[in-house]
């Protein structure tokens, strides 16, 4: 199927996915009501709705006012934040960052003209893009911008917070590794429950380049890629074992994590980034190696 019909059917899943939030009331960039569009659900009359889309048989069928919502062009801001931290440069054939560079391009490529599109850096959110045809290219030149920076994953979630308006769909795409039970953000959880109210949150979680299997054996001297500290370690059969379960457990968790905070969260496969993007949306497959 070409890009750009998977590009049109993850827009239409963000606007119709059971995560957007309802949004009620007149006037949003991410959800705005109008005359002759496609018709999404009829839900209760709340005030400030065009008395227009007031479905009177429903209402007379419920005994209460019902309402028509229909989605316009104009529906849609879609933003990423993409992990450039030291532990994104590692992989078996590529790296993490550029598999993440891939999913930006496949994400920003579903924005149409009339929508607004922004990627979140730890110096606020790159320009609005007005055209699909250039939002891939800007999304890649701010990626590059941002890649030398320090990436802290829960002031650019802050950045993203107080720039986006309500109803945004935002997709980070990380490793996880400041997401652990260690971290020392108090009201981590809190503030993931908070986006998740506030916007459709997508998170693809970059699997482990080893998630099947370490390759090493015996005496090795390896860097952390997260630290840059070199370590000693023995890696016999019972360590290798202990790996591919942590790793596992580690990636589950943290997906369970954000779906209780009413995100959208899948793995990210080393040299399947889009095909990765578009799984999580059900609007392709995805075959894991």
């Amino acid at each position: 199927m070409p890009a750009t019909d998977r590009g049109r059917r993850l827009r239409n899943a963000l606007l119709t996915g059971k995560r957007r939030p309802r949004l009620f009331g007149s006037g949003s960039p991410s959800g705005l009501r109008g005359d002759g569009y496609e018709f999404a659900e009829l839900r209760a009359y709340v005030a400030g709705d065009d008395p227009r889309r007031i479905d009177w048989a429903a209402t007379a069928r419920s005994g209460a006012l019902q309402t028509r919502v229909v989605l316009e062009d104009v529906a849609l801001t879609m933003a990423a934040i993409v992990d450039t931290s030291a532990s994104m440069r590692v992989g078996r054939s590529t790296s993490l960052l550029d598999c993440a560079l891939d999913v930006l391009r496949a994400w920003f490529e579903a924005v149409e003209s009339e929508d607004r599109a922004m990627q979140i850096t730890a110096r606020g959110a790159v320009p609005d893009i007005r055209l699909r045809g250039r939002a891939a290219a800007t999304a890649a030149f701010a990626f590059h911008a941002s890649a030398s920076e320090q990436f802290d994953l829960w002031n650019h979630l802050r950045i993203a917070r107080a720039i986006l308006p309500a109803g945004s769909a935002l997709l980070l795409i990380t490793d996880g590794y400041d997401f652990t039970e260690e971290e020392t953000v108090p009201d981590g959880d809190a503030m993931l429950a908070d986006l998740g109210r506030r916007y459709d949150m997508t998170c693809l979680v970059a699997r482990d380049p080893w998630y099947e299997g370490l390759p090493l054996r015996g005496f090795v001297r390896f860097k952390d890629a997260q630290s840059g500290r070199l370590l000693d370690a023995y890696i016999g059969a019972r360590q290798r074992r202990a790996y591919v379960e942590a790793v596992a457990r580690r990636e589950a968790r943290l997906i369970e994590r954000l779906e209780q905070a009413r995100w959208r969260a899948a793995p990210l496969l080393e040299g399947a980034g889009p095909a990765s993007l578009y799984a999580a949306f059900g609007v392709g497959h995805l075959v894991q190696s």
